[in-house]
């Protein structure tokens, strides 16, 4: 069916690459392609280069996608591959999210060589993480553990925890099966305990707005339960104009036919939370977390996210 082959973009590290594996092996599954009908070009991002400071002190998760997107708005490639957790709410004119492949799991994973869960860790132990969000349920769990910034791919992390930089570290769950290491995991993280970030798990797929070669070739790998539920949760980060700088949570699950929503906002210190739910039909899912995002503004007051700026 392809004249041409299929450009997939993506970022360089092991686990973009996994991502760009799954969608390459899902496209040659859904249209009988071969090796030579679909290319992989790896694009370095400034997220990549920059590995010394906070992503929030240096322009926030955008910095993982703006080449592959300008690369996409210039012809060179013709989809890019991205974890959803990085997506900037609003995308570059031109471009859309037209396709999300199957989820995975929403977790995220502890690990520790000196304590089996989270609540055993010793009293004042250090935590590794990036995200504010860990950081804040962390503190919020236990305000007598020190976070620290930890960065760099996967396997960076899990060097410098073997190597005693932290005592401990949290980790998307859906990267570790995703590369194989779920042997890494010390425990899970339920949702009850520590909220995943919004379109955790998620792989999505970014292509030119009216490229219909492309949204012909996509639409097999469609899923329609993942979109669903990450219509809600984006919605919900749309609407408190989230950012790396805000300590943000959200999951939307499917039951049945209904959405089952829950967000919550928080102070980097844990110190302030606001938690709201919702639940209704599928086809509200994005108005339920817009919804769910004003009613936790109005509750948090005007100053909240200028405070944890």
């Amino acid at each position: 069916m392809q004249s041409q082959a299929i450009r997939i973009g993506t970022r360089g590290s092991p686990l973009a690459l996994c991502q760009a594996h799954e969608t390459r092996d899902r496209l040659a599954a859904a249209h009988g392609l071969g090796a030579d009908d679909i290319e992989i070009r790896i694009i370095r991002t400034s997220g990549d280069r920059i590995q010394d400071k906070p992503l929030r002190d240096v322009g926030g998760k955008g910095l993982f996608t703006k080449e592959i997107e300008e690369a996409l708005l210039a012809g060179e490639i013709d989809l890019a591959v991205h974890s959803m957790k990085d997506m900037e709410t609003v995308l570059p004119e031109g471009l859309e999210v037209g396709c999300l492949l199957p989820r995975e799991d929403v977790r995220d994973a502890f690990l520790s060589p000196k304590a089996g869960r989270l609540a055993d860790l010793p009293q004042g132990a250090v935590v590794g993480t990036s995200s504010l969000r860990r950081q804040a349920q962390v503190k919020r769990l236990r305000p007598d553990l020190q976070v620290a910034t930890y960065r760099g791919n996967v396997q960076t992390r899990l060097t410098k925890l073997a190597e005693g930089a932290v005592d401990a570290t949290l980790l998307a769950f859906a990267g570790l099966r995703r590369l194989g290491l779920e042997a890494e995991v010390t425990a899970l993280m339920e949702p009850d305990d520590m909220l995943p970030a919004v379109a955790q798990g998620a792989i999505g797929i970014e292509t030119r707005i009216g490229d219909a070669r492309m949204a012909e070739v996509l639409a097999p790998l469609h899923d329609a339960e993942t979109a669903v539920r990450v219509a809600a949760e984006r919605a919900f980060l749309a609407g408190l104009d989230g950012s790396c700088r805000t300590p943000i949570a959200g999951l939307a699950e499917l039951d049945g036919d209904d959405v089952r929503f829950r967000g919550m906002i928080l102070t980097p210190d844990g110190t302030q939370c606001h938690e709201t739910a919702r639940q209704g039909p599928a086809s509200d899912a994005a108005a339920m977390g817009s919804d769910a995002a004003e009613e936790l503004l109005a509750r948090a007051g005007a100053g909240f996210f200028e405070a944890v700026g």
